[in-house]
């Protein structure tokens, strides 16, 4: 078979400048996205045309095969003008990595007639799987498919069955792709924050699933082969799933961070206090925005650093520990929950008009506590790992 890549023209990467150049259009477009609960289809085009979401897609089917650093650093520039274009473009723009590792002919029935064809998500195992004949059938809810809308298909993840690792059975978590005929939206995103990235549930009804269309994380977890690298063998598909698409999140919350506390200090730059003064030359104030401030440039320091050894190690085919990806979840993780913590107290410090739903830090606020309440995000379980390995822990935590 061919790769039908002349469907569409093949991705120029310049992502960063390009997200640039976008930005002020995309800032204007944010109400109307929020408005609609979706992106509009003209945002939408953007993120298409600029090869944000098609930057990670493998070079032959005309993708961008770029680079994980450039990809974060464009979601960050995305994010902090429209939080949610941030979100939709990172997470819609890791798929067409994670396909790129499936069976050709899975990339085929989702890229053959137009490489261009996107699909959404919902990693959290909400539905169930069975295992049958030649495959697996499906049925279920799953929540949070962000940018869904745009999308002819959807990776599903789910519990089927248990693995042995060491000698302790382990739950077998799986990905399945599903085309778009076999499920349908359910149009609920009522939302707070990240109203336009349309995460709307997916709903499947006994839907079949071959076994070329599934991939155990715990493969992606151990960094065994798999099908897809035969044909698509360059470095970018040796990185470990789990900061791939944990990279998408983080960058998105660092730009959502960054254009928080631009706004933050246009507005409270000239600000009068109640009791008088000016809260430019308020001490508490100052330590407060330089603390977040801080925050927010260490952890995209520390994710970038992290983020060039990864892809270094790809370069060389050097195997990533277990160690090392917990390692590098909890930097992005401890960060992001830092700077959270700085967002809100300087939402506190904004004056109290900042509670209205027209004051232009409440939607930004939103925004970042959505972004922060995604599973993978969640610090918790990745100081345990990290902690475990540190300590020689005998039951070491296994990073999917």
């Amino acid at each position: 078979m061919q790769d039908a890549t002349a469907a569409v023209p093949a991705v120029t990467l310049n992502l960063v400048e390009t997200a640039k150049r976008l930005t002020p259009e995309l800032a204007r477009r944010a109400a109307e996205d929020n408005g609609l609960r979706r992106l509009s289809d003209a945002t939408w085009e953007m993120l298409l045309n600029g090869g944000f979401v098609r930057s990670l897609q493998p070079g032959r089917w005309g993708g961008g095969e770029g680079s994980l650093l450039e990809f974060a650093d464009a979601i960050v520039e995305l994010a902090r003008v429209s939080p949610s274009v941030g979100w939709v473009a990172g997470v819609i723009g890791v798929h067409p990595w994670q396909l790129a590792l499936f069976d050709e002919k899975a990339q085929h029935e989702m890229w053959g007639k137009d490489p261009a064809t996107m699909h959404s998500s919902s990693y959290n195992p909400t539905g169930e799987a069975e295992k049958v004949a030649g495959g697996y059938r499906l049925s279920g809810r799953w929540s949070f498919s962000s940018g869904c809308d745009h999308c002819h298909g959807v990776m599903l993840g789910a519990i089927c069955g248990r693995r042995e690792i060491d000698n302790n059975p382990v739950p077998d978590f799986r990905s399945f792709l599903l085309l778009d005929d076999q499920y349908r939206i359910d149009d609920n995103w009522h939302v707070t924050g990240l109203k336009g990235t349309g995460s709307k549930d997916i709903v499947v009804e006994s839907a079949f699933v071959p076994e070329y269309r599934s991939q155990s994380h715990i493969d992606y977890a151990l960094g065994l082969p798999l099908p897809g690298q035969e044909r698509n063998p360059g470095p970018l598909y040796r990185m470990p799933f789990s900061v791939v698409f944990h990279t998408a999140l983080a960058a998105s919350v660092l730009g959502a961070a960054r254009g928080f506390v631009d706004t933050w200090v246009l507005l409270n730059r000239e600000r009068t206090l109640s009791l008088g003064g000016r809260a430019a030359d308020d001490a508490l104030i100052q330590q407060r925005l330089a603390e977040t401030f801080w925050c927010i440039d260490v952890t995209a320091t520390r994710m970038r650093a992290d983020i060039t050894e990864l892809s270094q190690m790809a370069e060389a085919d050097e195997p990533v520990s277990m160690q090392l990806k917990a390692q590098v979840r909890w930097n992005i993780n401890r960060g992001c929950e830092l700077i959270a913590q700085g967002i809100s107290e300087l939402f506190r410090a904004a004056s109290g008009r900042a509670v209205f739903l027209d004051h232009p830090l409440q939607q930004r606020f939103q925004d970042i506590q959505a972004a922060m309440a995604h599973a993978y995000l969640v610090p918790d379980p990745l100081a345990k790992a990290v902690g475990g390995y540190l300590l020689g822990t005998s039951k070491p935590e296994i990073v999917l």
